[in-house]
């Protein structure tokens, strides 16, 4: 079956040249410089109702041609079609005419006898710098918009969250641009869920291949994403293409890129920034038509302090940055995700789903929970486990979190200051009373929750609430 391609850019890229053999050539050049998504116009009269259409991003532009000059249709394109971005290629060498295009709105001027890889470097700048403008633009606009143009992208992230959604429409935003998305969050917040939802909103054709880069070597970094010729090592019979061949027009997700060691780092920062690779055992590069997506639960700007992580690449992967909010944040989530586990787990045991007693929500939502969504989808999965009879247990919940709130215990240093925040101490009374007012908002006002909190019986609670009153 054959591939299909992906266009890349996601805008046309327009070639205006009265040269049919000019434009071949460059169009040739452009394309092994991973640029597919090329228009090629040798009379300039019919530039205008071209970009009428609307899929023209950036133009390529001759001066000398008959018909409309390159210098005429500048100024028109620069009038009616701010957005579009023009560079000049032209034969002549001329700083004042270079001078003018410039003051007329062309954004880069080449001459022809430049070097290919110069004018195609310039290129792809243009590119990059347009795919920023046109993410600012969708991003405004979905700001102001309460709804998300393709919703059905998100439906494996479980959530009601505004600060979710707002990512959401962040990332429907960014999806159209080929530059690196760096997805940050703590362990078992969803990284692998976004990157997958930004793959799916990109429109990408080619394939989504995902790649834990954590304990990976240098040799074997460059192997898994580069490929190899025959003979390039011990024990290479055969070619093998590597990741980024296999996710040719589609995106290669990167996961732990925090665990990588600084020598894979200067190979994935060549990667992303000259947008080509060598395979092992080659002296050709290969371009890479590949989005790369990063991910992490590590501190990189900590990490690029302490020297351990390139500041060049963190910048270069931090063009788009996703972060996901944990659990503990957006406790709203917590019924949704519990229905949705338990319906799994009795679906996957082939048990019916159980009814969830009213205080385990409460438990649950005064939890910390340092695993996130993982931790409570394993409670679930634990307790329907070991489930029986008509209401579901919450033995096993209260046992993890008590275990886990152990753990952490231990591994503390001293506890934070209770007092901190107060000039004069509250005397005991005062104390009292805040405990009390905390536990009942913690315990969504369930006196025999709070009082399992407060260390006393549920009759002792209910005379101090009585007083309180009175």
């Amino acid at each position: 079956m054959i591939q299909p391609v992906t266009l890349h850019p996601s805008f046309q890229v327009l070639l205006v040249d009265d040269e049919p053999a000019w434009l071949r050539s460059l169009s040739l050049t452009l394309e092994r410089a991973g640029i597919s998504n090329i228009a090629s116009c040798q009379d300039s009269r019919k530039v205008l109702p071209l970009l009428e259409k609307g899929q023209v991003g950036l133009i390529l532009l001759d001066l000398t041609m008959p018909g409309y000059s390159g210098e005429e249709l500048l100024e028109i394109i620069s009038e009616r079609y701010p957005d579009i971005m023009v560079i000049i290629i032209s034969g002549m060498n001329e700083l004042d005419t270079a001078v003018r295009c410039i003051k007329k709105g062309a954004v880069d001027y080449f001459v022809k006898t430049d070097m290919q890889e110069h004018i195609t470097k310039g290129v792809l700048r243009a590119i990059s710098s347009h795919e920023m403008k046109l993410v600012a633009k969708g991003m405004g606009q979905r700001l102001l918009s309460n709804k998300l143009e393709h919703p059905e992208a998100f439906d494996e992230i479980i959530t009601c969250s505004n600060s979710m959604f707002s990512l959401f429409k962040y990332m429907e935003s960014v999806a159209i641009s080929s530059q690196p998305v760096l997805v940050t969050g703590e362990s078992g917040v969803g990284k692998e869920l976004v990157a997958r939802a930004i793959h799916t909103l990109s429109e990408r054709r080619g394939k989504r291949i995902s790649l834990n880069v954590a304990g990976l070597d240098t040799t074997s970094f460059s192997d898994t994403l580069f490929g190899h010729h025959r003979g390039a090592f011990t024990g290479a019979h055969s070619t093998r293409p590597g990741l980024i061949e296999q996710a040719r027009g589609g995106s290669l997700f990167l996961d732990e890129i925090g665990d990588l060691d600084l020598q894979s780092q200067v190979k994935l920062l060549r990667l992303l920034q000259e947008g080509e690779y060598f395979p092992l055992g080659s002296d050709r590069p290969k371009n890479a038509q590949t989005r790369i997506i990063a991910a992490t639960h590590q501190d990189l700007q900590k990490k690029v302090q302490e020297g351990r992580f390139r500041k060049d690449l963190y910048y270069r992967l931090c063009i788009h940055n996703v972060h996901i909010p944990p659990l503990r944040e957006r406790k709203g989530d917590i019924p949704l995700l519990l229905d949705k586990f338990l319906q799994d787990a009795a679906t996957e045991m082939g048990k019916k789903k159980p009814t969830v007693p009213p205080e385990l929500l409460t438990h649950l939502k005064n939890y910390s929970f340092p695993g996130n969504i993982r931790e409570l989808q394993g409670m679930v999965y634990d307790a329907v486990s070991t489930h029986k009879s008509h209401v579901l247990s919450m033995q096993s919940f209260l046992q993890a979190m008590h275990a886990d709130a152990e753990l952490h215990t231990e591994d503390s240093t001293e506890p934070p200051e209770p007092f901190a925040q107060f000039e004069d101490l509250p005397s005991i009374a005062e104390c009292t009373v805040m405990l009390i007012k905390e536990a009942m908002k913690r315990a969504d006002d369930n006196q025999t929750l709070a009082s399992r909190m407060l260390g006393i019986s549920q009759p002792a609670l209910s005379k101090r609430l009585k007083q309180l009153k009175d």
